[in-house]
């Protein structure tokens, strides 16, 4: 009988150490919430030369967060290449940044001439960006807005999410997402 207590407490306990375990996982790895001002920071836009993302104000910025050894990353890049890059990168309004964590120039040129990019991918070798943003999980989008604010943030890669991304980015360029 105490053991069909103790199974039937752990049984309907169970849902909630789930939840917590869950939430530990996401809660705490994003350092920047929508709303918030994007985090200053420099970073080489070309070897030897150093810009500051205050320099895109007045711009909606997207940042991407990425690995080269990272599947979902490797997912979802070719998609934004298509969809958001292709159709925006001329358009004065827009900047968009894609940085590889803990890579430096030696590991991001030859994967993005492999992988056939266009976009611009730039080295964040000691996490110096990452961590303005995040402790852990990557790819990592986030949209600023040219006041400097976060208006949007995802971590990991859905089809879905995805796509309410490219909304985002093409309702606030005002340009029909097809």
């Amino acid at each position: 009988m105490i053991k069909l207590k103790y199974f039937i407490l752990l049984f309907v306990l169970l849902p909630f150490v789930s939840c917590a375990q869950e939430d530990e996982r996401t809660e705490g790895t994003t350092l920047t919430k929508i709303g918030d001002a994007v985090p200053v920071f420099n970073f080489e836009l070309e070897k030897g030369k150093t810009v500051s993302i205050n320099d895109y104000r007045g711009k909606l910025i997207l940042i991407n967060l990425f690995a080269t050894w990272c599947p979902p990353c490797n997912e979802e890049l070719p998609l934004v290449q298509k969809q958001i890059w292709e159709k925006y990168k001329g358009n004065p309004g827009f900047a968009f940044f894609v940085f590889g964590r803990e890579e430096g120039w030696d590991k991001l040129i030859p994967f993005k001439v492999k992988k056939g990019f266009t976009f611009p991918i730039l080295p964040d070798a000691d996490r110096r960006i990452f961590k303005k943003f995040a402790t852990n999980l990557i790819p990592r989008n986030i949209i600023v807005d040219e006041s400097g604010k976060i208006i949007y943030q995802s971590i990991g890669y859905t089809p879905d999410e995805f796509s309410a991304m490219v909304k985002v980015i093409g309702n606030h360029l005002k340009v029909r997402v097809k």
